[in-house]
């Protein structure tokens, strides 16, 4: 039988990717000496909000998620972010390999909402819990043995919020995505037409004015 740990060394931009990715890099050490022929390794990673502190500015962002800060108690709870995969090939000892994170800036998606809510100033970090799943590929009696990665198999790490900014920038710059109903989408570029209004973000922003709302 083997025995895996893991821990998370860093997580980056991936370089040269066409669409937003982090890459994680994970240290994996078997602890028996048994020889791993190879790993099907599978990946929940979640943000634990209860981690880290927010600001003032951070509390106003957060509220379409976990409601005023009096209610935090109760729904301040992790979320899941993401899931990833990867073939590792086979080692003896220990190993490093790479997980791809894909990143979205769709504000349906929690986490999206989460990240963009954190105070670019203020700094910090994303409370990250990596969750390991997999197959193991061993020798076994008749050739090949397999093996389940056990589901406690867990690494936690903090990412600086400049990490997530930054590949957002690099792929988005000054630019984000919003979902909108079909129905709204015409009506805001008929307000948009009948004003002679450039795009339908000077529109959107004439609206937030009109509502007492500054964008910044």
């Amino acid at each position: 039988m083997t025995a895996l740990d893991f821990s998370v060394l860093s997580v980056g931009p991936e370089p040269f990717a066409v669409t937003p990715n982090l890459v994680a890099r994970v240290r994996i050490a078997e602890t028996t000496g048994a020889l791993v022929h190879a790993l099907a390794l599978r990946c929940q990673i979640r943000v634990e909000p209860r981690r880290r502190r927010y600001s003032e500015t951070e509390e106003a962002g957060l509220l379409d998620l976990f409601g005023p800060r009096e209610r935090w108690g109760s729904t301040l709870a992790t979320f899941p972010w993401l899931h990833t995969t990867a073939m590792v090939p086979g080692f003896s000892g220990e190993c490093v390999t790479e997980l791809v994170m894909p990143c979205t800036y769709d504000f349906e998606v929690t986490a999206s909402k989460y990240l963009h809510a954190l105070d670019a100033e203020t700094g910090g970090a994303v409370p990250l819990d990596f969750l390991f799943s997999g197959t193991v590929f061993t020798k076994g009696a008749n050739g090949f043995g397999v093996e389940q990665v056990p589901w406690d198999r867990e690494a936690q790490f903090a990412m600086p919020v400049d990490v997530w900014r930054d590949v957002v920038r690099s792929n988005f710059p000054s630019t984000g995505w919003l979902r909108l109903d079909h129905d709204t989408i015409a009506a805001l570029m008929r307000y948009k037409a009948a004003r002679g209004l450039l795009g339908a973000d000077q529109a959107v922003a004439e609206l937030l004015a009109h509502a007492g709302e500054v964008s910044t």
